[in-house]
């Protein structure tokens, strides 16, 4: 096995009348289309580097497979809102690992949704870490807890929203947080 020493965010949107079709619309939107997508789950590994999409695109080869935290939602409901996220939560002391979540739904804004998983990734982390919280405070009252606290240094979001197709077709929103050898 292998640790990943890069990771690239991304995020698209497809539209199409076969929901799998609108999927691979996603993915292409994304610029992931032509890689094999294995989903893993929430650990940002130690001194692992973000680059930009350019250079994770550039760093894999088509058909490679290739590991993702990816958040994925669907619909065929004209005009209703969906959403895709993920978020990241980094720890302040070199060496250890951060957390990513996904989170996927309905109605909620593009911010809204990148606010919620940015939110999931860092109580994770802070959950690790033991940083004492109360869970039912707004994100903003935990975020300066958890930044007085010294032990998470940064935290961050992608998100893809759209409103579903008028004519009925299917819609599909992405965000992944893809891993590179």
């Amino acid at each position: 096995m292998y640790v990943p020493r890069y990771m690239f965010f991304t995020k698209g949107c497809g539209v199409h009348k076969e929901k799998l079709s609108s999927f691979e619309n996603a993915l292409r939107d994304a610029g992931i289309a032509h890689l094999n997508l294995v989903m893993v789950s929430s650990i940002f590994p130690p001194d692992c580097k973000i680059i930009s999409l350019e250079e994770g695109i550039a760093k894999l080869e088509p058909g490679e497979i290739t590991h993702c935290v990816m958040a994925r939602e669907q619909i065929n409901e004209p005009g209703r809102r969906v959403v895709a996220a993920i978020g990241l939560a980094l720890p302040s002391e070199s060496g250890r690992y951060g957390y990513l979540s996904e989170h996927h739904g309905f109605g909620q804004t593009q911010v809204e949704a990148g606010e919620y998983a940015e939110d999931l990734a860092a109580s994770m982390l802070a959950n690790t870490l033991g940083i004492e919280f109360d869970p039912d405070e707004n994100y903003d009252e935990r975020r300066e807890v958890y930044e007085m606290s010294g032990k998470i240094v940064e935290s961050q979001h992608m998100s893809q929203a759209s409103q579903g197709d008028d004519k009925g077709r299917w819609t599909t929103v992405v965000s992944a947080a893809v891993f590179v050898k």
